[in-house]
C-alpha cells in the first residue's frame, strides 16, 4: 500500500512546483500595477536615442545609395495661390507647397510609432535633395513665425520634405493674338547636381493627380485658368542629363478691359471722323476740327494701349485694329482735303468760263429811232446827274481842295446821243435842285465835247457810282444821301434805254454749295468698308484657336 501511494505524492508535488513557477514568471511579466507608467515616461528618451542612433555616422553629404541604385524623389504640388499674371516682364507668381518623398535606407528605426514627425531643424542634418526652378526668376521660402518646413521620417526610411514657397517664374508669350491671346505657362524644376544616372524624378500620383489647383486659389483678373498639364523631359549638357519636371498651366485673357478701354473707343472715334461726311463743303473750320481732332484721338489711344505690352517688334492683333481705324480716320481727314481742292478747281473753272463768255458777249447798239417822249425823259434825268456832279465839284473848289475829275467825262453812249436836243432851261426846270445857267452851259458843253462811246463797248450802268468812287472820298462824304438817289436812278435810267436789246446777257455761273460727289460716294463707301473690316476681323479672331501649345502636346 505505502508503496501505491509514493509516485501519486510524486507527481502532485510536481504539479505545484510547475504551477508556482508559471506564476512567478506571469508576476514578473505584468510587474506591478505603476511599472507601465514609468516605461511610458521613459518614451521621449527612447525617441531621443533612436534619433541619436540615426544620426550616428550618417554622412549628410552623400545621396542615399551612394554609389548604387538611382535615388528617385517623387514630387507633387498643391497651389495656394495663382497669380498675379504680367504681361510686361513676362512673369507670373504663385504660392504653392512643394512636396518631395524619397527612401533613406539609412535612416530605418525600430520604434513603437509608425512616423517620426519632426521640425525643420532636422533638415539640415539628413541629406535633401538639391531641387531648383530652373525658370524661376524669384523664389522665397516662408519663415514667418518660423521656416515653413514640414520633415517626416518613417520606421522604412520613407522621407517627407514639403515647404511653403512664392515662386515668381519666367512666362513666355506670344502676343500675336494679343487680346485674344491665351498661354501655356511653365514651372519646371529638376535636380541642380545630381544627373539622370544617380537621381530621377517622378510624380507621386501620377500625371493627373499630381499638381492640385482649387478654384478658389486662382487670384487672376485679366485671365482665367483653363487648367494644367504636366511633362516630364530630359536635358542635355556639357555636365550631363537631368530629368526636368515641367508643370504648364494654361491661361486665356479676358476681353471685357480691352474693349472698354481700346476697341469701342476706337470704332467710336471712326464713326466720329465720318460725321463730317454729311456737314457742308463750305463748312472748312468745322470739318477740320473733326478731321484733326479724330486724328489725334487716335493717336493718344494707340499710344495708352501700348502701356500694357511688353516692346515687342511685331505687331499684335490690338495694333492691327489700331492702324485700321487711325487708316479710316485719316483717310476721312484726307477726302476733306480732297473735296475742298477739287471744288476750289471747279469755282476756278467757272469764273474763267464766265470772264470769257462776258468778253465775246455783243453789245447790240441802242436804237436811234425812238418817241420824244422816251428821248426827252432819258436826256433830262442824266443831265441832272450832271448837274449834281458838276456842283460839287464846284463847292469843292470854292473850299479850297481840288478834286481830280478826269472821269467826269464818263457817260452812257445814249447821254452822248441825246445831248443835242438840251438845252440849259430844260436842264433848269427838271432838277430838283436846279443850277445855275452857267453850269448848265458848262454841263452841256462838256458832254457835247465827250466822243462817244463805240458800239462794241459794253454800257456802263453804275458810272456815276465808280466816278464817285473813283475820286477823292469827299465826294462821298458831301454827296450823302444824293450819291445814292444817284445810284438807283441812273441804272434804271440806263436800263430803259437798253431795253430795245435784242441780245440777252449771259447767265451768271451757278452756286457751288452744296455736297460734292465725293461726300456723297464716301457716306456709302467708309462705313460699308469699316463694317465689313470689323466682320472679317473678329470673326477670325474669335474663331481662332488662339492658346500657345505647350510643348508636352506638340
Amino acid at each position: 500500500m505505502v508503496s501505491a501511494k509514493e509516485p501519486a505524492i510524486a507527481m502532485s508535488s510536481g504539479l505545484s512546483i510547475a504551477l508556482l513557477h508559471c506564476l512567478c514568471l506571469a508576476t514578473c511579466l505584468t510587474g506591478p500595477p505603476g511599472q507601465s507608467k514609468k516605461e511610458e515616461k521613459l518614451w521621449p528618451e527612447n525617441f531621443t536615442s533612436i534619433l541619436n542612433s540615426l544620426l550616428d555616422g550618417y554622412d549628410n553629404r552623400l545621396r542615399p545609395g551612394f554609389g548604387g541604385p538611382v535615388t528617385e524623389v517623387k514630387t507633387d504640388i498643391y497651389v495656394t495661390s495663382f497669380g498675379p499674371v504680367s504681361d510686361v516682364e513676362m512673369e507670373y507668381t504663385m504660392d504653392v507647397f512643394f512636396r518631395q518623398t524619397w527612401v533613406d535606407k539609412r535612416l530605418k528605426y525600430d520604434g513603437p510609432i509608425e512616423i517620426l514627425r519632426l521640425n525643420n531643424l532636422m533638415v539640415s542634418k539628413v541629406w535633401t535633395p538639391d531641387t531648383f526652378f530652373r525658370n524661376g526668376k524669384k523664389s522665397v521660402a516662408h519663415n514667418m513665425t518660423a521656416p515653413n518646413k514640414l520633415f517626416r521620417i518613417m520606421r522604412n526610411g520613407t522621407i517627407l520634405y514639403t515647404m511653403r514657397l512664392t515662386i515668381s517664374a519666367e512666362c513666355p508669350m506670344r502676343l500675336v493674338d494679343f487680346p485674344m491671346d491665351g498661354h501655356a505657362c511653365p514651372l519646371k524644376f529638376g535636380s541642380y547636381a545630381y544627373p539622370k544616372s544617380e537621381m530621377i524624378y517622378t510624380w507621386t500620383k501620377g500625371p493627373e493627380k499630381s499638381v492640385e489647383v482649387p478654384e478658389e486659389s486662382s487670384s487672376l483678373v485679366q485671365y482665367d485658368l483653363l487648367g494644367h498639364t504636366v511633362s516630364t523631359e530630359t536635358i542635355k549638357s556639357i555636365t550631363g542629363e537631368y530629368i526636368v519636371m515641367t508643370v504648364y498651366f494654361h491661361l486665356r485673357r479676358k476681353m471685357g478691359y480691352f474693349m472698354i478701354q481700346t476697341y469701342i473707343p476706337c470704332i467710336m472715334t471712326v464713326i466720329l471722323s465720318q460725321v463730317s461726311f454729311w456737314i457742308n463743303k463750305e463748312s472748312v473750320p468745322a470739318r477740320t476740327v473733326f478731321g484733326i481732332t479724330t486724328v489725334l484721338t487716335m493717336t493718344t489711344l494707340s499710344i495708352s494701349a501700348r502701356h500694357s505690352l511688353p516692346k515687342v517688334s511685331y505687331a499684335t492683333a490690338m495694333d492691327w485694329f489700331i492702324a485700321v481705324c487711325f487708316a479710316f480716320v485719316f483717310s476721312a481727314l484726307i477726302e476733306f482735303a480732297a473735296v475742298n481742292y477739287f471744288t476750289n478747281i471747279q469755282m476756278e473753272k467757272a469764273k474763267r468760263k464766265t470772264v470769257k463768255s462776258l468778253l465775246e458777249f455783243p453789245v447790240a447798239p441802242v436804237q436811234r429811232k425812238r418817241s420824244t417822249e422816251e428821248t426827252v425823259t432819258s436826256t433830262d434825268a442824266n443831265s441832272n446827274v450832271r448837274k449834281r456832279t458838276n456842283a460839287t465839284v464846284q463847292s469843292e473848289a470854292d473850299g479850297g481842295s481840288r478834286i481830280d475829275t478826269r472821269h467826269s467825262s464818263i457817260q452812257p453812249p445814249s447821254v452822248a446821243q441825246g445831248s443835242s436836243d438840251i438845252t440849259p432851261h430844260s436842264l433848269s426846270a427838271s432838277s430838283p435842285n436846279p443850277f445855275t445857267r452857267i453850269n448848265a452851259s458848262e454841263t452841256l458843253s462838256s458832254a457835247r465835247a465827250t466822243p462817244p462811246a463805240p458800239p462794241s463797248t459794253p454800257i456802263l450802268t453804275g458810272f456815276v457810282s465808280q466816278h464817285a468812287t473813283a475820286g477823292s472820298p469827299s465826294i462821298q462824304h458831301l454827296l450823302g444821301s444824293r450819291l445814292e438817289q444817284i445810284q438807283t436812278t441812273t441804272p434804271n435810267t440806263l436800263g430803259a434805254s437798253a431795253k430795245p436789246s435784242a441780245v440777252t446777257p449771259p447767265a451768271p455761273p451757278a452756286s457751288h454749295s452744296g455736297t460734292s460727289k465725293i461726300d456723297k460716294y464716301a457716306r456709302i463707301l467708309f462705313p460699308v468698308t469699316f463694317g465689313a473690316f470689323n466682320m472679317v476681323y473678329w470673326v477670325v479672331y474669335l474663331s481662332k484657336d488662339t492658346m500657345e501649345k505647350s510643348e508636352s502636346l506638340m
